[in-house]
């Protein structure tokens, strides 16, 4: 049976308030307070860097891109590295925030600018500590990186992601064909989970294909149409 792409699902966009927390609760507690939701005054925030990990598909992605849509959203500029930035800009001290998706992959240059940009926002020429925000596969002590940034990733807060149960995963794919306005059977759902990957990113990739499949035929989402959509790749 075809496996599909790992991806969170951003179709819809990824939002705090849409992160199925589950076993994950305190890590999502966590950001939304860092990153100002629900504040009166979100420049508040606390500067302790945050670093989250966890195994592919527990959500590290979907979190780090939320919570810059969140920041975006009250004005802030953020700096933003993953793997497949190739040419890292330097420090802004425009940036109110930096983040750090997948550092388990950097190569030697971008972690010469993770560690550049980690000492500039927690020692900044000038105005206030700014907020360092990463994640990765593994916890700090076990990245594949130079000893420096290894270390000051596990300076602060740490939150282990877990991946979620079947009855939870039920649940984010139907809040998730809510989201997109439409109907998944459980027939359907049942297929889903017991023929493709079950991790939580590949669901989302899974729906998001089906969904725009769907749409393009012109019929409801069914068992036959996700064969035929598979067939048709």
């Amino acid at each position: 049976m075809k496996q599909l792409a790992l991806d969170i699902g951003l179709a819809t966009g990824p939002t705090l308030s849409r992160f199925f927390a589950g076993p994950n609760e305190a890590a999502l507690q966590h950001l939304r307070l860092a990153a100002g939701v629900g504040s009166s005054n979100p420049a508040s925030r606390s500067p302790v860097p945050t670093y989250i990990w966890g195994e592919s598909g527990s959500g590290k992605s979907h979190l780090l891109n939320a919570v810059r849509q969140t920041l975006r959203e009250q004005g802030d500029a953020v700096g933003w590295l993953d793997p497949s930035v190739g040419e890292p800009p330097e420090f802004d001290e425009a940036w109110s925030a930096v983040l750090m998706d997948d550092v388990h992959l950097y190569s030697t240059a971008q972690q010469a600018m993770a560690f550049n940009w980690f000492v500039n926002a927690i020692s900044p020429a000038s105005g206030s500590q700014r907020w360092v925000l990463a994640a990765g596969d593994l916890p700090p002590a076990d990245l594949p990186l130079r000893d420096d940034l290894r270390s000051r990733l596990g300076w602060g807060h740490v939150f282990q992601l877990q991946l979620l149960g079947e009855p939870e995963r039920r649940a984010v794919l139907r809040q998730e064909a809510d989201a997109r306005g439409v109907f998944l059977s459980d027939d359907v759902m049942d297929y889903m989970l017991n023929r493709f990957s079950r991790d939580l990113g590949s669901l989302m990739q899974l729906l998001d294909q089906l969904d725009a499949y769907a749409l393009r035929a012109q019929r409801a989402i069914t068992i036959p149409l996700l064969k035929a959509m598979l067939e048709s790749e």
